[in-house]
């Protein structure tokens, strides 16, 4: 049977959640909550969580138990994430978060609307559905997955997508950080309103 989601978010299909340690882009370090969320159609070849794209191969859960098992951890912030987060309205989970004094970050390709109140969006866009232009305007992170060398090429244009204060970051596909790695601190180097991300937590072996 499938999923029937309620479109007053309060209940999401949970595929996992976890306390860690951020590992990529402008919040590198800091521990955090995070929520993955069940259902994508983005579908990049090189998604490192495919068993997320299938919404219904994970429980609908109650948005106000999942900010209940949040709430425990000393760090108060949370990362919401996919799958593609927002496929669904995230504004009661959000409003529930900042009602325990939890910061909410975000981690979306912007190819569906924003819901939600969101203390950080990272935005990192796919090639197989673009970001929606209000998605991106808001936006205070940009993480480019560089997988070949085209790809820096493809993150100066959506760079003029966002605004002036967005931080910008560069992130070698891990399969082909080997390779690209060095292309990015070339670029980085000569292009330095660009930053360099990099999956720390794969280097740290934590989830």
């Amino acid at each position: 049977m499938a999923h029937q989601i309620p479109d007053d978010g309060t209940l999401l299909p949970l595929m996992e959640e976890f306390y860690t340690i951020q590992g990529e882009g402008y919040n590198t370090g800091k521990a955090a909550y995070f929520i993955r969320l069940g259902g994508c159609d983005v579908g990049c070849h090189w998604c490192d969580v495919k068993e997320s794209w299938d919404a219904e191969l994970h429980p609908l859960t109650a948005t106000d138990q999942i900010v209940v098992n949040a709430s425990v951890h000393p760090s108060k912030a949370v990362v919401v994430t996919g799958g593609e987060p927002l496929i669904y309205n995230l504004d009661y989970l959000t409003s529930q978060l900042h009602e325990k004094g939890i910061k909410t970050f975000i981690e979306t390709s912007g190819a569906y609307p924003l819901s939600g109140d969101w203390d950080w969006i990272c935005l990192s866009p796919k090639k197989f559905k673009a970001p929606m232009p209000h998605v991106a305007e808001n936006a205070h992170e940009l993480k480019v997955i560089v997988f070949n060398k085209s790809d820096f090429e493809w993150a100066e244009y959506h760079a003029k997508m966002v605004s002036p204060d967005c931080k910008l970051y560069l992130q070698p596909e891990w399969s082909k950080s080997k390779e690209m790695t060095p292309l990015i601190v070339d670029y980085v180097m000569n292009n330095p309103q660009w930053e360099i991300s990099l999956q720390t937590h794969k280097y740290l072996n934590i989830p």
